[in-house]
């Protein structure tokens, strides 16, 4: 049976659905000698699936669903990248198999990470279309406004683009401080602290406590567990209570207006009224033309 190749990549523990389409947008995969591009089926039974030169198989293994409390000071990676010799979130986790995270946090902030080999799930929890929501505690530097809040509930502009509206809630707040719990839909690189620094308030503690239906609970920094059938249900429902949906767009926001698309055939749409092209019981055009006669 053909699969688009990205989740049969995916199958075969080279990361998330996400990362198989990049590898495969930089010319990295081939299917029988031909270079792939997104979109493209295989059958794993019959076609040959080549990635960086290797051949791949989809594994048929269990699927690992594990929570993880990231502790500061840990990266959100499955390789140090600079080989610093820093601690990644899958050294903490010794399962056999390919797991990888869903969902960074920044090397100083802590919390709950998923990690799977389950790539379509990965895929589908972590794309900004689907907007599940994550929730976070945070502390900022000082007494932040009324002013501040509503700036950042409403969005803030990141890399020319503007934030999807969260839901802040003040949880405590005194002269030197600010407590904070954070919804969002989505998750830019390092978001909650850049957005924080343009206000003035910077972030000093960042806590993820949850993903979607999944909660860190009592969990200690460094620690995991495997989730329960429950948890991976709600997580697998979410999922698909998208769908078929069309992606998240903000509270208040309209649909792009038609009004200005021109139209393909190249022929104008509109006539004139039908009043106008009869005078004196010849049309406009017949008169037209016997004046020039």
């Amino acid at each position: 049976m053909e699969e688009r190749i990205q989740k049969l990549m995916a199958q075969a523990g080279l990361g998330s659905r996400r990362d198989c389409e990049k590898l495969i947008a930089d010319g990295r995969v081939s299917v029988n000698g031909r270079r792939a591009t997104l979109g493209d089926k295989a059958d794993p039974a019959t076609d040959t699936i080549v990635v960086n030169g290797r051949t791949i198989k989809p594994l048929q293994t269990e699927a690992i669903y594990v929570a993880l409390h990231k502790p500061k000071g840990v990266i959100s990676s499955l390789d140090d990248e600079l080989e610093e010799g820093r601690t990644t979130v899958r050294d903490l986790v010794p399962l056999p198999g390919h797991l990888y995270p869903v969902g960074r946090l920044d090397k100083q902030s802590t919390g709950l990470i998923l990690m799977t080999n389950d790539g379509d799930l990965a895929h589908k929890l972590t794309h900004p279309r689907y907007g599940h929501e994550k929730t976070y505690k945070v502390i900022v530097e000082g007494r932040i406004s009324n002013e501040a809040l509503e700036k950042w509930r409403e969005g803030m502009y990141l890399d020319g683009r503007k934030t999807i509206p969260a839901q802040i809630t003040v949880i405590q707040q005194d002269v030197s401080f600010t407590r904070l719990e954070i919804v969002m839909r989505e998750g830019r690189k390092r978001q909650i602290r850049r957005v924080a620094n343009m206000l003035g308030f910077p972030v000093t503690q960042l806590v993820r406590e949850k993903i979607g239906p999944l909660t860190l609970g009592n969990l200690k920094p460094g620690d995991w567990r495997h989730l329960t059938d429950k948890e991976v249900a709600a997580l697998k429902a979410i999922v698909a209570s998208v769908k078929g949906k069309r992606p998240y767009r903000k509270p208040g926001s309209k649909p792009p207006s038609r009004a200005g698309k021109k139209p393909t055939s190249g022929k104008p749409t509109t006539r004139p009224p039908s009043n106008s092209r009869k005078k004196g019981g010849r049309t406009a055009g017949k008169r037209g033309s016997k004046s020039k006669r």
